[in-house]
Order: structure tokens, then sequence, then C-alpha cells
């Protein structure tokens, strides 16, 4: 059987195949070397589409090297995820940015950033968020409050220390009935204890008009100094978290669940057993439930820490005189006035609880014969019917002073102090009112 030929392994062939061998090898790195000059020329490019507002182009240079740029360069990385995230922010044109983009986007800032660009990608996450929420606030003033929700949960996203914007997200899911995603973020908000207590640092974008929120003041002065901000503001926040348990309980009561919504306010109530905010809560609950005593018990409890509150003394009058107790309600509706002489409303219910007197007269007098007897007691009726009347005029006429004329109290209070000055025989005041 023939045997294949072999050449004789000469010095000479061995340094032949090395030379061969190191051109290969040369070769290669200078593809190599080609290629990742290639890989930076598409990211200027892309760079430079972005700044010309061409941002489809510059997705498309983009998406032609993603593939081979996790071996380029820590340098070259940031770069090119700094490009990416300005492309899909398309920061010119936000209004018509889509969420999924504004995500993309605020992930490659986070890539650049733990690349090493953190100045930038800062600034990248700071818009991204910002369109975020400026998007948010343009879909709630469409009453599109569950796309309005899920752009805060993103901008709550970028970055867990900010979970105003979860809070935000929250409010806006609740408002659009979206109960179940509301439900989530607000036990994200309860577990990780969060209280929304602290201070928002504000300002006015010059180019879009829009009020936008700062992680902190330093951050805001930045954006001050360098003349794209005015109007700087700070805002001192209160505790949210009673606002939080009580949104949860009655979430759990819109879902029929009032065991889990009993269990959520008296777990609340056990972490902070004085807070009245948390009292409030829970009598608030009670009063869903339709525990009025249960409710006016916990309101009075938390009237004796605050016994300055016009507001619990006027929600007392208004669950007193539902349990049908008119007397101790205009109690209640007198104290706040006492405290707020502004109160419309606890004048409004005054008077309502007054003449809602009046139907037992009515129904007396309706049931009289034609007896001497029966006329006078009619008579001494009659009397008691007017200085129920006189009785209610002067909180009626409180409510016509201090209401503006085009609001339902006004027109309302307007309406019924006619008939009554009618009934009493003042007819120069019934005809000033009718003009």
């Amino acid at each position: 059987m023939a045997q294949l030929l072999k050449t004789p392994t000469t010095k000479k062939n061995k340094q032949k195949q090395m030379t061969m061998k190191t051109k290969a090898l040369t070769i290669g790195l200078s593809l190599i070397g080609i290629v990742a000059i290639a890989q930076k020329k598409e990211i200027r490019n892309a760079g430079k589409a972005v700044e010309s507002g061409n941002y489809k182009e510059a997705k498309t240079l983009l998406n032609s090297v993603e593939g081979a740029v996790s071996n380029e360069k820590e340098k070259v990385q940031a770069e090119y995820y700094l490009t990416k995230g300005n492309a899909f922010l398309a920061a010119k044109d936000q209004a018509a940015v889509k969420t999924e983009d504004l995500v993309i986007a605020g992930k490659s800032f986070e890539r650049a950033i733990e690349l090493g660009e953190k100045e930038d990608g800062e600034k990248g996450l700071m818009d991204v968020r910002n369109a975020l929420i400026n998007s948010a606030i343009a879909d709630q003033k469409q009453e599109k409050f569950s796309e309005s929700a899920e752009k805060l949960y993103e901008a709550y996203a970028l970055n867990k220390k900010d979970t105003i914007y979860l809070f935000h997200a929250a409010s806006s899911a609740t408002t659009g009935k979206d109960y179940d995603k509301a439900l989530t973020y607000y036990e994200q908000l309860r577990d990780v204890n969060f209280t929304g207590i602290g201070t928002i640092y504000t300002a006015v974008n010059k180019e879009t008009g829009e009020v936008e929120n700062f992680d902190s003041k330093s951050k805001r002065d930045i954006y001050l100094k360098a003349g794209s901000h005015i109007k700087p503001s700070t805002i001192k926040e209160d505790s949210k978290r009673p606002d939080i348990v009580k949104n949860i309980a009655l979430i759990y009561l819109q879902k029929d669940q009032k065991d889990k919504a009993m269990m959520a306010i008296q777990q609340a109530r056990k972490e902070s057993p004085e807070d009245t905010g948390l009292m409030l809560t829970e009598a608030d609950i009670y009063y869903n439930l339709g525990k009025m005593d249960k409710y006016s018990a916990l309101v009075e409890k938390v009237i004796e820490k605050d016994p300055n509150n016009a507001t619990l003394y006027y929600n007392l009058g208004v669950t007193t005189a539902k349990m049908g107790d008119q007397e101790k309600a205009i109690s209640y509706y007198k104290k706040a006035i006492n405290i707020d002489p502004e109160m419309v409303n606890a004048n409004i219910n005054i008077a309502s609880a007054i003449l809602n007197k009046e139907q037992a007269i009515i129904e007396e007098m309706n049931g009289l014969g034609m007896s001497n007897a029966d006329n006078k007691r009619y008579d001494k009726l009659q009397k008691e019917r007017n200085e129920l009347y006189r009785e209610a005029v002067p909180y009626l006429e409180k409510v016509i002073q201090k209401e503006p004329k085009e609001s339902p109290e006004y027109k309302q209070s307007v309406q019924i102090l006619t008939q009554i000055y009618g009934m009493l025989g003042e007819t120069e005041k019934a005809d000033a009112l009718k003009n």
C-alpha cells in the first residue's frame, strides 16, 4: 500500500512554518483592530445622529455593533451606552417617547455609570426620570391614570431611593381604579417603611416650563448654575404612612376583604399606638364598615390629643348626624366654626340639621283635625316651624356672604333662603335674593 510522502522537517522548514504562523497571527490581530475601529466609528456616527436629532439612524448604527461592543475596552463600552441612552431618551422630542424606550435609556445610563461615566450617566438618568414624570403628569391631565402609574413606577425603579415616585405611582393607580397595581405599590411602600417625611427640591425647566424635582439641593444647584432651570423652591413633606395604611385597608374593602383591611390598620396601630393619623385611618375604616359608634369614639380620642382641629369636629358632626343625633351634631359643627369661622360646610350642615327637625312638625300638622284644640295646636306648631327657620337663617346668610356666586353652595343657599323669607313674610329680602 502506497504511503503518503512526508516532507522532511529541516531547520529551514521549521523557520518557514513559524514565519507563516506569525503572519497568520498578525493578520488576525489586524482584522480585530479594523473591527474595533469600525465599532468606534459607528458609535461616533451614532452620537452625531443623536446631536442632529436623527434618533432612528442612531439606534440602527448602535444596533449594528451591539453584539461586539462587550469585547471593547470599558471606555468604549461606556461611550456606547451613553450614546444609546441619549438615542432612546430622544431628548428633543420627549413627548413622543414610549415608556419602554425610556426604560432602555435608563438602563443604558446605569450601565455607563458602572463603566465609569458617573457624571454624564447620572445626568442622563435625571433626564430619563424627568421625562417619565412629565409624561406621567401629561397622562394624568388626560385621565390616563394607569399609564401614569406605570411611568412613575419606572421612575422609581431607576433609583429605588426615590420612593416618593412609588408613592405617586400608587396614588395614580388608585385614582385610575387599578386596585391590584395600587395595592402592590402601597404594600411595597409599607414594607420599606416609607414615610415621605423630608424635603423636596424643585426648579422650573426653562425649555419646557415644567417643575422638576431633584434628589438634593446640590444637584438642583448644578442646573441652576448652568442656567437651564429657574425659580427654585423647597417643599417640606409630612408623613404619608397613615395614608398608605389607609389606602391598603380601603383597597381590601373595595375587594370585599374586610378581615385583611382591619388586619392592615390594626398592625399599623400596634407599631404606633399614639399616631393620630393612624387613629383617624382606623376611624375611616369603621366609617366605611358602617360602625359609626366606633368611628365616633376614635375621633373623640383624637380630639383629646388635638383639640384645636376644626376638621375633626366637623367630621364628627357628619357621623353624629348620620347616627340620628342632630343636636349633638350641631354642637360639633359649632365647635368647628369657633375654631375656623371660614368653614362654610359647617354652616351649611348646621342649617341642614336645624331644618331636618321640620319634618316631624309637618307630619304632626298634617295629621291634625279641625277642632278648636287642633287649631290651637296647629298655630303652636307653625310658630315652632318659623322659629326653626329663623334659627337656620344666619348660617345660610353666612354661606352667601362667603361663597362665590357661581358655586353650588351659594346657589342652593339662596334658593332655600328665598323660600324661608317667603314663609316668614319677609318679602323684601325674598325679592332681593330673587333679583
